[in-house]
């Protein structure tokens, strides 16, 4: 079975406009997002594009603010600073990647953790450690909905997650953990990697390196989960980190690239902009 993120996030997207509509008429005020954007890479001008596309479509009233590529720290840490305090702004989203000459981690941390929509606070990372209810990364949750929203159990399965990143890898591993799935975490170090992916009940690969998972990794009842987004440069398509061809004729489930993990992202990060809205 092809898992269509897009058709879910389509569904959860009717559900949530519904829910603006009536919360906007009661409160008198629409749920605000701001984007932060420092210079103009060209996957990130796309992506920003289709979330504040996505969000003004739902009544939520988004706005990208652009720096250029040689912005002053001081100038980008005051603005966070400015939309921090601001009671009219719910969520605040910085873009990544920034230029080299910053550092990431500085700026994410510089969010409140009450506007925090992407989740990366360590205040809000610490809260997934422990289980406690928080504000989620938005892929790593748009998995689990996705998975959920297919009925496909998560508790005592074996799942196999390929890829450790701060935004997806680690964070996914957690919530799969809190729900009472046995999680096996590999990286670039792991030794023998077909052998935790041909036990594993559901492989989620999110390395963006092309066609890494083939199919003699994976088993026929395995729900195969395809993070990664990759242009192949012969085909100018965009593929993932699975043999999406042969692995499907193979596996129980799996998502397409595109159409998969990517609409469950940005549907989730309009959820999460609403939760902050609400938690106000």
């Amino acid at each position: 079975m092809i898992l269509d993120g897009k058709k879910i996030a389509l569904a959860r997207k009717i559900k949530l406009k519904k829910e603006i509509e009536v919360l906007i008429q009661k409160n008198q005020r629409q749920p605000s997002l701001k984007v932060l954007m420092v210079g103009n890479d060209p996957a990130s001008e796309t992506y920003v594009a289709h979330k504040l596309k996505v969000a003004n479509e739902l009544n939520i009233k988004a706005e990208l603010i652009r720096f250029d590529f040689d912005v002053k720290h001081a100038e980008l840490y005051s603005k966070i600073d400015e939309l921090n305090v601001d009671e009219n702004v719910d969520g605040i989203l910085l873009q990544l990647p920034l230029p080299k000459s910053f550092n990431e981690e500085d700026y994410l941390q510089a969010i409140s953790p009450s506007k925090d929509v992407d989740g990366f606070h360590y205040i809000n990372q610490g809260r997934l450690l422990q289980g406690y209810e928080t504000i989620y990364p938005c892929t790593p949750l748009g998995i689990i909905n996705l998975l959920e929203d297919y009925n496909i159990k998560l508790t005592g399965q074996n799942v196999t997650v390929i890829g450790t990143s701060n935004i997806v890898g680690k964070p996914l591993a957690l919530m799969l953990l809190n729900k009472k799935a046995t999680v096996t975490m590999c990286n670039k170090n792991t030794i023998d990697i077909k052998k935790h992916t041909k036990s594993a009940d559901i492989l989620i690969s999110a390395t963006g390196k092309k066609f890494i998972i083939t199919e003699d990794m994976v088993n026929s009842n395995c729900t195969v989960i395809d993070v990664g987004i990759i242009r192949d440069l012969t085909t100018n398509k965009l593929v993932g980190d699975v043999d999406f061809e042969n692995v499907a004729k193979k596996v129980k489930n799996i998502t397409p690239v595109p159409g998969g993990v990517g609409p469950m992202t940005v549907i989730t990060l309009m959820e999460n902009t609403l939760k902050l809205y609400k938690n106000k």
